[in-house]
């Protein structure tokens, strides 16, 4: 497969974090406008005037006052992990655009900084000489959360270039907390690094004044504070740039989009900034320092990408390697990196489109691999608020919570019973989840002082599981949306290698004693549980239902931590009836419905012992992406047979779980 081949459901442009995160969600960009993450238009207009003659090259526009604007001809797009890259042509002239976030996970300063730069870049393809000048705007829905809203705007000097501002006029600070919202505090800001035109007017204005004459009005509208509104004309801020005279040498334009939200989260009702200004820095500071530093960070984002697609290629084979790509930003971007009080990184999920719960553990278990991968100081960043809480005198319970609030206020869990009862909860669940993903950070780092920190409350999670792991009672999983089971195999697994992994960290800790009391235990629970799932070719979905079936993914953790539990003939049978089990794409989540989880499969296939087995699993979800009407970023649950969203999740964490693979081979 050609790895411009693939056609992304959703195709990330600007895309930090959950505030900020704008998608293409069709084959063209010019086919619709670019839309936030949930589905709100979040709008985006690009055109070009080649010697005299207008061409759009992004946004949905077709025709305003008196102007036809053809489109530019799209010929490929191709998403690498920190950048998308778009290539057009028309009247001799080809535009590359490439939208570069530089959420490089070793360097917490570059990701957590809400910078997203834009660069076009133009050049002749017909041998002839091309006068050539670019437009792009941005539309203050951006801005605000509804379009009722009003926003104000205007412009800075730093240095010898404008800077143009806009944000809402009532700018309510983390007043609100939920799920389908967009942020309605902090500013938006654009510049160029290169001397260009700049305009703050409405749309229409904007756009009108660059098709027909080349430039932009002469003066900036004043009259504010002026709604967003459902129709045209809209509040905007343009860009214009005379490229000049375009022969076989390309010529480039950078234009930068930041967003400072000045704080982004409330953590225990204590306002916390982004991580990028916890030294003092501003709007001002973030800006200068990426006009900067721009080629230098260019370069350390292409040399990535291309490391990183060659390792995960090598890992499972190009169509995992564009599946990988896809799901990067999209994991890192459904998270906020903040610094608490003293500075610690503190790196907070949104669960997005499931509930819009803050920091929950099963949204961080299916995403930790992407983080023990690439830097586990992230996912360290993840356990500690769930630790603390989990420490404090108002968490009441024997088990581990499962979330600390919801999106952006972390003050507390309100899933299921919150603090107060036991209802909904899922003890059995967010135990494994912790104890599994705390052995696998002291095991990664080859040091246990973090479990040591928490040993009273994790030794008190182990035992929870000790008494209630083997057969867990009616209750909910991470699958949560599949309702309550009980005699859950799966998470039985889950259960028994997390207690495995505690038996390791005993040992690591100097206590042999208690890790073989705890060792021995589970092996005799694996015993138990192989003899009450076994149903002949396969395992069973529930201990007392025959002739069902479920994905064991949890076994994968089992060779990942090298805690050698289960025996490897159990695995082996389990992929063999996977195989036989796939739908046109992908494996099923188990023999109840046709629906499947997108991070499980992958996990599934990382149990196979051949490199043949993994691709057989991978080149369905391939396909999928392909082809799927579900236009949306990348949902994790979905039909196997239709290929349709099955519900609303989308643009989550847990599709960080695809770099699974990648991990398993550094780990072996």
């Amino acid at each position: 497969m050609n790895m411009k081949s693939l056609r992304p459901p959703a195709v990330p442009l600007v895309v930090n974090d959950p505030y900020l995160s704008v998608w293409s969600t069709n084959d063209n960009l010019t086919d619709e406008w670019t839309k936030h993450w949930t589905g709100e238009s979040h709008p985006m207009c690009g055109l070009i005037r080649i010697d005299g003659q207008v061409y759009r090259f992004m946004g949905g526009v077709s025709r305003f006052v008196d102007v036809d604007i053809p489109v530019m001809e799209q010929t490929s797009v191709t998403v690498f992990p920190t950048r998308t890259i778009y290539t057009f042509v028309s009247s001799g002239v080809q535009l590359t655009l490439t939208f570069m976030t530089a959420a490089l996970p070793h360097d917490l300063d570059l990701m957590s900084r809400p910078v997203t730069t834009v660069e076009m870049d133009v050049v002749a393809t017909d041998g002839k000489l091309h006068d050539v000048s670019l437009y792009m705007d941005i539309v203050a829905n951006w801005v605000v959360n509804t379009s009722e809203q009003k926003v104000v705007w205007g412009r800075h000097r730093l240095d010898e270039r404008d800077l143009l501002w806009m944000g809402s006029s009532e700018q309510p600070v983390l007043d609100k907390s939920g799920d389908d919202l967009r942020i309605d505090w902090g500013y938006l800001y654009t510049t160029s690094i290169q001397p260009a035109m700049s305009g703050l007017d409405t749309n229409v204005n904007l756009r009108t004044k660059f098709a027909l004459f080349g430039d932009l009005p002469n003066s900036d509208r004043t009259e504010m504070p002026m709604p967003v509104g459902n129709r045209p004309p809209h509040p905007t801020m343009a860009w214009s740039y005379p490229v000049g005279t375009v022969a076989e040498s390309s010529k480039s334009w950078q234009l930068i989009i930041a967003y400072d939200d000045v704080f982004s989260v409330e953590y225990m009702y204590r306002k916390l900034r982004p991580y990028w200004r916890r030294n003092g820095m501003k709007a001002s500071g973030l800006i200068d320092s990426t006009i900067q530093r721009y080629d230098e960070i260019k370069n350390t984002c292409v040399e990535y990408d291309k490391q990183l697609m060659r390792d995960l290629e090598q890992a499972g084979g190009v169509g995992y390697a564009q599946l990988a790509a896809l799901a990067f930003r999209q994991c890192i971007a459904a998270h906020k990196l903040v610094a608490d009080n003293d500075g610690t990184p503190l790196f907070f999920s949104k669960e997005n489109f499931s509930n819009g719960c803050m920091d929950t553990v099963d949204v961080t278990y299916p995403s930790s691999p992407f983080f023990l991968l690439l830097n586990p100081d992230l996912l360290e960043a993840q356990l500690t608020p769930i630790l603390d809480y989990a420490s404090s005198p108002r968490w009441k319970f024997d088990f581990a919570p499962h979330d600390i609030g919801r999106y952006p206020l972390a003050n507390g869990q309100v899933y299921g019973g919150g603090e107060e009862t036991d209802f909904r909860q899922m003890p059995v669940e967010e135990c494994g989840n912790m104890l599994i993903m705390v052995t696998a950070l002291c095991k990664i780092r080859s040091d246990i002082s973090y479990a040591q920190t928490y040993w009273d409350t994790l030794s008190l999670w182990a035992n929870y599981l000790l008494e209630k792991g083997l057969d867990p009672e009616n209750q909910l999983c991470t699958d949560d949306f599949a309702g309550h089971l009980a005699h859950n195999v799966n998470l039985s697994v889950k259960a028994l290698v997390a207690i495995a992994g505690y038996a390791w960290l005993c040992e690591q800790n100097n206590m042999p004693e208690k890790s073989q009391e705890y060792r021995s235990a589970v092996e005799g629970m694996v015993e138990e549980w192989m003899a009450m799932a076994d149903d002949g070719d396969h395992y069973r979905l529930t201990f007392d239902n025959p002739n069902t079936w479920s994905q064991k993914y949890n076994l994968v953790w089992d060779k990942l931590l090298g805690l050698d539990l289960f025996p490897d003939d159990i695995t082996q049978t389990e992929v063999a009836y996977y195989k036989t089990q796939q739908a046109r794409y992908g494996l099923p989540l188990d023999s109840r419905n046709t629906y499947t989880k997108l991070d499980w499969i992958v996990w599934s296939a990382t149990l196979s012992s051949t490199q043949e087995d993994f691709e057989s699993f991978i080149e369905p979800l391939v396909n999928w992406l392909n082809e799927t009407e579900s236009r949306v970023p990348m949902t994790d649950w979905y039909y196997t047979d239709s290929g349709t969203q099955v519900r609303a999740m989308q643009a989550r964490s847990v599709v960080g779980g695809v770099f699974i693979k990648l991990l398993a081979d550094r780990l072996s």
